[in-house]
């Protein structure tokens, strides 16, 4: 697997005249070699020429933490009295075209522009991106899995298993967060939950904040979840709506307007169409029941080994979805002061339309406790 994937950005390097690919923290390393390096001063870089063989240079106190895999790659420890980026740079020879991981420390970048002053850069998104997007089999597979744990917790928050009424944010979101590990996530992204005025604020931080009776209550959770051990995780990520006792009609139109955007952007998410096509589709159902402005973020964002990726699903992109492109749909509608409400599943573009990995109950559902 990941061979095939270092030919690809080969091809694509040629196509691209690039004549040699650096990336460091981030996904693109776990996908072209299944290692996920991590955020430390010191420097981790796998450098893939286009015509010669692939090493990565790796911190030797690290080397210990990599799988081998002679057939893509060499591994180059740098001991601490070393310079990396010399080493870097002496692997590179004299590029000039280098595409660079988007993620690389600032400081790296820029001394290897030191050492190659002739070189042109680019962002590495340009050549791993359109392949990092398209999703195979065993991606989707992987996704689908994380998808399916996610979907069990937030039947347990609907099903009145995770109490909600008396408890804090905080201790909702550890509560969601212990139950995501328990369903086989290896590890929590991030576990949003906002309470009445609070859920007015798209990427609310977890409070101390006590969710009372008769208020919405906003939870949008996910994670990483590895298939099979030692390789990298994919993500999961979903929004679901509660409130804690019967909610008054005007929320009740605003999430009927919700509702209905969300399940139109998902079935509008087809092979052909465009992101931003998607995106104004989504968009026009909002503004067209009256909160056109409340509507204060993208549709939605590619997901895979990161929770955040491309295809980006806002005005302005242009690509057209393929068969294998994984991304969110996740509108919401914000009222400043009062609440807030979204609603998002993760979507895979397929020949036979859009495809909805998560398929816990969509209702803004009514809880007592």
């Amino acid at each position: 697997m990941y061979a095939a994937r270092l030919d690809r950005v080969r091809s694509a390097m040629a196509a691209q005249a690039v004549d040699v690919l650096m990336v460091s923290v981030g996904a693109d390393l776990p996908y072209l070699i299944g290692y996920q390096a991590m955020p430390l001063p010191r420097l981790t870089m796998l450098v893939v020429p286009r015509d010669g063989e692939a090493t990565l240079v790796i911190p030797r106190l690290e080397v210990a933490r990599v799988v081998e895999r002679p057939e893509c790659f060499s591994i180059l420890g740098w001991e601490e009295t070393q310079d990396p980026i010399a080493i870097v740079a002496e692997l590179c020879g004299r590029p000039s075209t280098a595409a660079i991981g988007d993620q690389t420390w600032a400081r790296h970048l820029v001394d290897l522009m030191g050492f190659l002053p002739a070189t042109q850069w680019r962002r590495s998104v340009e050549l791993v991106g359109p392949l990092r997007a398209r999703k195979d089999a065993a991606e989707i597979a992987a996704l689908q899995t994380a998808a399916a744990a996610a979907d069990r917790v937030a039947r347990q928050l609907q099903g009145g298993d995770i109490a909600l009424i008396g408890r804090t944010e905080s201790q909702v979101s550890e509560d969601l967060s212990r139950r995501l590990l328990a369903e086989g996530h290896s590890h929590v992204n991030f576990a949003i939950v906002a309470a009445g005025e609070n859920a007015a604020s798209p990427h609310h931080h977890a409070s101390e904040r006590v969710i009372r009776a008769g208020e919405v209550v906003l939870c949008d959770f996910g994670g990483s979840l590895s298939v099979v051990d030692g390789e990298p995780g994919y993500c999961s990520d979903m929004t679901r709506m509660i409130y804690t006792g019967q909610p008054p009609a005007e929320f009740c139109e605003l999430y009927d307007v919700l509702f209905a955007a969300q399940a139109t952007g998902v079935a509008s998410a087809t092979v052909g169409t465009s992101a931003q096509q998607v995106d104004r589709i989504t968009r026009q159902v909002i503004a067209d029941g009256g909160f056109g402005p409340k509507f204060i973020h993208r549709t939605g964002h590619g997901i895979g080994l990161f929770e955040h990726e491309d295809p980006y699903i806002v005005e302005g992109n242009e690509v057209l979805l393929e068969a294998g492109h994984a991304f969110s749909i996740e509108p919401g509608i914000y009222i400043e002061g009062r609440w807030g409400a979204r609603l998002e599943d993760i979507v895979v573009a397929t020949e036979d339309g859009p495809w909805a990995l998560n398929s816990a109950d969509h209702s803004l559902v009514i809880v007592e406790a």
